[in-house]
């Protein structure tokens, strides 16, 4: 399958996996792109730039398919060195780099002089068209389904998508709900040109996380997550647990008046428990509405093949045979 990203990227399949923290090591980002995607090395979880270099350089062991970066710009209690880690990327010789999270305009020329594609983040469809101005070569389109960070405007992809088709010049990937053959079709007819997974791709046989989690989103259905932190204007979509529950009663008490410091024991430091202790009730977690559509932990390769193989037989049989006169 050939569309604008395969051809952006240099890739074989037009699927993406998404930046997440304390996942996206080298095990998991060489495994997609040995199976045709996109990997993603997740450029903060290295704690300097000086192991997101090392990190690289074990994912080129790896592999010697294209993978790239993810960069996040977020508030934080300490600002990371961010022309540090461009630096490690540059100098690793990366061409690939997802941004998200605030805007990357100020490290855009950086970027730009190495000669990296860049692809970014966004929420919405003014954000998308911001990111394309300022030289972004792609976006990924993030529906309000997704885990982590939906915005504040709560546009599903149904409509999220196509209206960035209408604006967008440049490609563009949906993100959010993506999980299976049918959610790339369907990305496909909705005008984005692949799909990028993240949720989907923890539970896979190479994601390098406790088994309690590949259990966790195996077992949880499409009503097993919860949004937080609204009031903050900072909204997340997680995996409901106890920590989680507690979290949503502090929030209620407190309503409008709602202080960071008043939920930090339920999000702060809590990847490391989770993804490498398997402490399932450590705090809040990002998680995708999509954890509805997992029901096994295969090989990246594996998942992959399947998606591309059941794409197929989607578009020629049931969509063509529509046109046929074929009821299905």
């Amino acid at each position: 399958m050939k569309t604008a990203i395969t051809e952006l990227f240099g890739i074989q399949h037009p699927i993406v996996q998404g930046g997440m923290h304390y996942v996206g090591f080298a095990e998991l980002a060489s495994a997609v792109s040995n199976a045709g995607g996109l990997g993603i090395i997740t450029g903060l979880t290295q704690k300097t730039p000086d192991l997101l270099a090392k990190e690289i350089a074990r994912c080129r062991g790896m592999t010697d398919k294209p993978f790239g970066v993810n960069l996040t710009f977020l508030p934080a209690f300490t600002t990371p060195p961010y022309p540090e880690y461009i630096q490690a990327i540059v100098e690793g010789g990366i061409g690939i780099v997802e941004t998200a999270g605030r805007n990357p305009e100020q490290y855009m020329p950086a970027l730009k002089a190495a000669g990296i594609t860049v692809i970014h983040k966004c929420t919405s469809v003014r954000h998308a068209l911001k990111a394309e101005q300022i030289g972004c070569d792609a976006v990924s389109v993030d529906g309000f389904e997704c885990g982590g960070h939906p915005g504040e405007d709560d546009i599903p992809n149904m409509i999220l998508l196509p209206r960035a088709a209408d604006e967008l010049k440049i490609p563009f990937v949906a993100s959010g709900g993506m999980a299976d053959a049918r959610s790339l079709v369907a990305a496909l007819a909705l005008g984005a040109s692949g799909m990028n997974m993240g949720t989907r791709f923890i539970a896979t046989k190479e994601a390098p996380v406790h088994d309690n989690v590949k259990e966790a989103l195996v077992g949880a259905s499409e009503r097993d997550t919860r949004l937080i932190m609204r009031a903050l204007r900072n909204t997340e979509r997680v995996l409901n647990n106890r920590k989680v529950e507690r979290l949503m009663e502090i929030e209620r008490e407190k309503g409008e008046s709602l202080k960071i410091g008043d939920i930090i024991e339920e999000v702060a430091g809590v990847y490391p428990k989770v993804m490498i202790d398997g402490d399932m009730d450590a705090g809040a977690w990002s998680c995708g509405m999509t954890v509805g559509l997992i029901h096994d932990v295969p090989s990246c390769k594996e998942l992959i093949d399947r998606i591309m193989v059941d794409a197929e037989r989607i578009i020629r049989r049931r969509l063509t045979g529509l046109l046929d006169g074929k009821a299905a």
